[in-house]
């Protein structure tokens, strides 16, 4: 089976409207291994859809505890305990992700308890590995590595970019983070960058829809990146492809494609990806199957 990322989700923001994508989460299957990187609400789904049985999680990573990262994250643990799920299961994530998973399950018990009395099933809750990382190497097995950078995303301190690598590939997720200049350095020769990205054009119609204006503009302006600056990192970094995803706005009927591509062309020229959901970039450089894209 080809190395491939599929973004799940690639809307930045807890906000669901009518027609619009799904906040951010992706799978990366890598060296064999099944890998979802956030889990915001519709990654269960997403992750079927991609043909993924839900028996077969792997690792799971939490960059930071915003809701549009980690809200479906218990449901997707219990989803894949109900569908047969048996086998351990390691959640990694920053300070607190062991506090809410205890709270989801403790919010759970009752299903949780009669489900095993009555199905027979393992207890979910020796199931589920927890790992709180900070800056650093998180995991070293198999040949797989994973390591993290803490990224620039007030007033969030345990934000975390991460950096898979398994032989000669390479593949990084800077997590929600403001133009964060060592993250080239973090990035350096990736196969592929998975950035952020929010276009000025969009941000007045957004913060308008959504309510509480000002404190929402400040906040996208001090905590997240531009596609010309996600551009200068890739740049900077000299990855081999640069896909923009958690996209602000991802929903607006008035911002296309290419204006994406127009913004990141100011800083990037290499090869580049505009997510959407559903989205697979193939990891190995194999020729791509429709709908997919090739690092």
């Amino acid at each position: 089976m080809s190395d491939r990322l599929v973004l799940l989700g690639s809307k930045g923001g807890p906000a669901l409207r009518p027609g619009g994508p799904w906040p951010s989460s992706s799978l990366l299957e890598l060296a064999g291994r099944t890998i979802v990187v956030d889990c915001g609400l519709g990654v269960t789904r997403g992750l079927v859809d991609a043909g993924i049985s839900l028996k077969a999680l792997d690792l799971i990573f939490i960059t930071h505890l915003h809701s549009d990262h980690v809200l479906e994250l218990g449901p997707l643990l219990h989803t894949a305990w109900t569908a047969g799920l048996a086998k351990p299961v390691t959640l990694f994530g920053p300070p607190g992700t062991g506090h809410y998973w205890r709270r989801f399950c403790q919010a759970m018990e009752f299903d949780i308890e009669i489900r095993i009395v009555d199905e027979g099933r393992p207890d979910i809750r020796e199931l589920v590995s927890i790992a709180e990382f900070g800056e650093g190497q998180v995991l070293r097995q198999r040949g797989l590595t994973v390591t993290a950078l803490r990224v620039d995303h007030p007033p969030v301190t345990d934000c975390f970019a991460l950096r898979f690598e398994h032989g000669a590939r390479s593949i990084v997720f800077s997590a929600d983070t403001a133009f964060f200049p060592p993250l080239a350095g973090f990035a350096k020769n990736a196969d592929i960058l998975v950035h952020e990205a929010m276009l000025e054009e969009g941000i007045e119609r957004l913060v308008a829809r959504t309510g509480n204006g000002v404190r929402l503009r400040e906040h996208l302006l001090a905590s997240h990146s531009f596609a010309e600056e996600a551009g200068r990192i890739a740049t900077e970094a000299a990855v081999k492809r640069l896909v923009l995803n958690h996209l602000i706005p991802a929903d607006d009927p008035a911002i296309v494609e290419i204006d994406w591509e127009a913004a990141v062309r100011k800083s990037w020229v290499g090869d580049l990806t505009i997510a959407r959901d559903g989205l697979v970039v193939n990891v190995d450089g194999a020729k791509a199957a429709s709908g997919e894209e090739t690092a």
